[in-house]
């Protein structure tokens, strides 16, 4: 079984969304582990917006990177620039992969609105993931 870490500045927002999402679209293929450089606890927000989309995350805890020191991974995915710019070193990872994601965290306004930036940072999250998970099965067609 191969292993994904997604990590971000905080492992509040953006990392909580794509981990829950890989493990619902790679299943029982993949072991799927999300941290942040730093702590800034899962976001209720995120909990609320995901659950919109059937997908109960209020069990995830937010990591600390070097909680992961000692593990080898199949893919790091930062998904933010800071996290990539701090990213510790994995020698044994096999993919490195980037795609910063806006942070709904830094919304503000009306709660509606504020809603409404986490929905669209979910739903650009979601389709990155889908299409994560296209390419991911084609490779392991020709593995």
């Amino acid at each position: 079984m191969e292993k994904i870490l997604v990590l971000c500045t905080g492992n509040s927002c953006r990392s909580q969304m794509v981990h829950a999402y890989m493990e619902k679209y790679l299943g029982d293929k993949v072991k799927v582990y999300s941290a942040g450089v730093e702590i800034h606890g899962v976001n209720p927000r995120v909990v609320k917006v995901m659950a919109e989309d059937g997908i109960d995350i209020s069990h995830h805890t937010s990591n600390n990177v070097s909680e992961y020191d000692n593990e080898s991974f199949d893919y790091v995915i930062t998904v933010c620039d800071h996290a990539r710019e701090v990213c510790p070193y994995f020698p044994k990872t096999k993919k490195m992969l980037h795609h910063s994601f806006h942070d709904p965290a830094t919304a503000w306004g009306k709660e509606e609105d504020v809603l409404k930036v986490f929905r669209e940072v979910r739903d650009e999250i979601k389709a990155y993931c889908l299409e994560f998970q296209k390419k991911y099965d084609t490779a392991a067609e020709v593995r």
